[in-house]
């Protein structure tokens, strides 16, 4: 191990759908599920924002 190991950047992890879990470690596997758990909170936070948006687009051409 280098000296300067601690200075590369973290490679981020990546999880595909489907992929075999069965060489992660407990704590690989909490760590994708925090991450996947913030990507939906994005895509609903995403999704009510679109939904506000087209119904507001839907009322003005009633």
């Amino acid at each position: 191990m280098s000296l300067f190991d601690d200075d590369q950047p973290k490679k981020k992890t990546v999880h595909e759908i489907g992929s075999d879990l069965s060489q992660l470690s407990v704590d690989e596997l909490t760590a994708r599920i925090a991450q996947l758990s913030e990507e939906i909170a994005r895509l609903e936070a995403e999704r009510t924002r679109k939904s506000a948006s087209r119904s507001a687009a839907e009322g003005l051409f009633r």
